[in-house]
């Protein structure tokens, strides 16, 4: 008698495993909310000041300080102790608390809660793009089939070493790179590629990590170890080209720790200086210099950019086109070059019929419907495409298929109303009976860039069918428009030279390049940077992820893979090229209205300063052109909603 036995699981550890995957699905938010709660107890004592003790009104304000500015202050003191320079962080803290020390406890709050949601923001963004390297990992096989002295043994993939014999069967993951020692079979190379196609690989043919064996056994000499395999490097290049720092960014690194010494420095000295060189009091000297922390923290300077950028993000969010930061929205408007990636970018991703030719004198229907009910057998991307465009003769014409077998790398064969019939490759069905069908038509439909299956019933042609993977619907007039704007259109793919040739020449692309690998396109990137400075890449696939993430601006497709949607800077959500070219626009009318809202923040600042070292402005003057260009800036931000 078999006995099971359950565990019994308490309610109050229910309840508390339940509690901890709330605070960890919580925890990466948790900035966000602490900014957006500082603004809401700011928002509260503000509506509620004349009906509440001064007291309470104080305490909320303390509240509101601890709530939104705890993050950046602690960042702000870690980054002094780590890299003993200065920083913003530490000036916006400053300015708040001088400003509550004269007793604008709203003014203070009000800096800490802008600083505090531009900083959350930014780290929320951060965290969602460090996603794609998980997705990577999640495609590499954690074990292999080594074979040792004849006898079959799991190892972890991690550890196989060069000169090792891995087994790989059909629908298995090949584990590192390697050559085919023994078997041959289709290899879906998406992951390295790209390209939708499987490709067929013999004896002595180089395979590659985290690609799939479809149909056949392969034996296979490991040439790399696990850490410097191609899928290896598609994960180090990612992660190196996140690293890289913009100009933009590392100037205001730079000049960040500057302002915030000149800002103290000038605070200090008017605390003291205009007592003891020009009379004034003690009182009125730590007063203006109270005034001089408040008017020149740069409050309207920060507003002049995130609302701006927050609007531009909104609107393009509604017109179909993600932008996963202000960075990258800024850049757009900069670009001079695009390199687009071909499978899945420009074209569909999925290979239809655009030509079939019959026998003469045979029944075309039956001929389609019969080719329709082997092919539907088999999950080959060309056979799917068949099956598909032959769908209504299918139905029309019932066909009964025995004994169908995949032929490895070649094709199927099959028995139907007592005929043998081979679907497949030229070679496969015969390449002398091919060239005599219709004059030859299979090489010609091969030499525009198609790929040619051939159907043989008994020993004739019955059949030649060609396959491509069509240009998507506007890809021709983003081209145009792009072309029009003077931004230079680059194709690189990894398919072979008369597929790209094809493909740029329908899309009206000059120059194309082809047969890349996912190293390549990074090195075609940074060649074209060099040449046009700022450039954006366009793709889809885990294999563009790396030349996406190298791009100045990269922009992914949203049907794509996860790996290229989190990589990716920019994402459109329709999968319409055309949507890049009003991006591009929007991008520049929220580069215009950012540089005026800078100037004349800066503007103002340098006013009140000097008007406050004149003594021509007190304190609440200070705070309403202060504040006032504040909000003037964030109105001019706002006008970006429109479409």
């Amino acid at each position: 008698m078999n006995i099971k036995t359950c565990e019994f699981v308490p309610k109050d550890k229910k309840k508390q495993e339940k509690n901890q995957s709330f605070f960890h699905k919580l925890k990466p938010h948790l900035e966000l909310i602490a900014a957006l709660l500082s603004g809401a107890i700011v928002l509260l004592a503000w509506i509620y000041k004349d009906s509440i003790p001064y007291s309470l009104f104080v305490i909320l304000h303390i509240t509101a300080f601890i709530v939104g500015g705890f993050a950046k202050a602690k960042e702000g003191i870690e980054d002094t102790i780590k890299y003993k320079e200065l920083n913003v962080e530490l000036l916006m803290i400053f300015a708040a608390i001088g400003s509550a020390m004269i007793g604008y406890w709203t003014e203070g709050a009000i800096l800490i809660f802008i600083f505090a949601l531009s900083g959350a923001l930014e780290t929320y963004t951060l965290n969602k793009s460090n996603k794609e390297i998980s997705s990577l990992m999640d495609l590499q096989p954690e074990e292999a089939t080594v074979i040792i002295d004849n006898q079959e043994k799991i190892v972890p993939a991690k550890n196989l070493q060069v000169g090792d014999i891995v087994l790989v069967r059909a629908s298995e993951r090949i584990p590192a790179d390697g050559v085919i020692i023994r078997g041959t079979s289709s290899i879906d190379e998406q992951a390295i590629t790209g390209e939708s196609i499987p490709v067929q690989r013999h004896v002595e043919e180089e395979v590659y990590a985290s690609t799939v064996a479809l149909d056949g056994t392969l034996t296979i000499e490991i040439t790399k170890p696990a850490s410097e395999t191609l899928f290896q490097k598609i994960i180090n290049m990612v992660q190196s080209a996140q690293d890289e720092k913009s100009p933009s960014q590392l100037f205001i690194e730079r000049f960040e720790g500057t302002y915030v010494k000149v800002v103290l420095i000038v605070v200090a000295v008017m605390m003291f200086l205009p007592y003891l060189l020009f009379g004034w009091s003690l009182a009125d000297s730590i007063y203006r210099a109270m005034v001089l922390l408040v008017v020149a923290s740069p409050c309207a300077l920060v507003a002049s950019i995130m609302p701006a950028t927050l609007s531009a993000i909104s609107n393009s969010a509604r017109n179909g086109v993600l932008f996963k930061g202000g960075i990258h929205i800024e850049n757009l408007g900069q670009i001079k070059a695009v390199a687009l990636d071909k499978t899945g970018t420009l074209t569909n991703g999925k290979p239809v019929v655009t030509d079939a030719f019959y026998a003469e004198g045979l029944d075309e229907e039956k001929i389609l419907a019969t080719v329709v009910a082997i092919e539907k057998e088999s999950t080959h991307p060309l056979a799917v495409a068949i099956t598909s465009y032959g769908k209504e003769a299918a139905d029309s014409h019932p066909v009964t298929v025995e004994d169908m077998r995949t032929v490895s790398g070649k094709g199927v064969t099959a028995i139907t109303d007592g005929v043998t019939w081979k679907v497949g490759k030229i070679d496969f069905a015969g390449k002398k009976l091919v060239n005599q069908f219709h004059n030859g038509i299979a090489e010609k439909l091969a030499n525009e860039g198609k790929t040619v299956v051939c159907a043989l019933a008994g020993d004739k042609i019955a059949a030649v069918f060609a396959l491509k993977d069509t240009i998507r619907e506007h890809a021709q007039k983003a081209i145009k428009l792009l072309k029009n704007k003077g931004i230079h259109p680059v194709m690189l793919t990894g398919d072979n030279e008369l597929t790209a040739r094809a493909i740029a020449k329908e899309a009206g692309i000059n120059e194309y390049i082809a047969n890349c690998l996912p190293e390549e396109k990074v090195n075609h990137v940074k060649h074209l940077k060099e040449k046009y400075g700022n450039v954006a890449m366009v793709g889809d696939g885990i294999n563009d992820a790396p030349a996406l993430a190298t791009a100045n601006t990269g922009i992914a497709m949203g049907e794509g893979t996860d790996v290229a949607l989190e990589t990716a800077d920019v994402v459109l959500m329709k999968n319409d090229l055309e949507k890049i070219t009003n991006a591009i626009d929007l991008s520049k009318r929220m580069n215009r209205i950012v540089k005026q809202n800078i100037v004349f923040s800066l503007s103002v600042i340098a006013v009140l300063i000097v008007s406050n070292f004149l003594q021509v402005i007190d304190l609440p003057l200070g705070v309403i052109g202060h504040e006032g260009s504040t909000i003037l800036v964030i109105l001019n931000g706002l006008r970006l909603l429109r479409s």
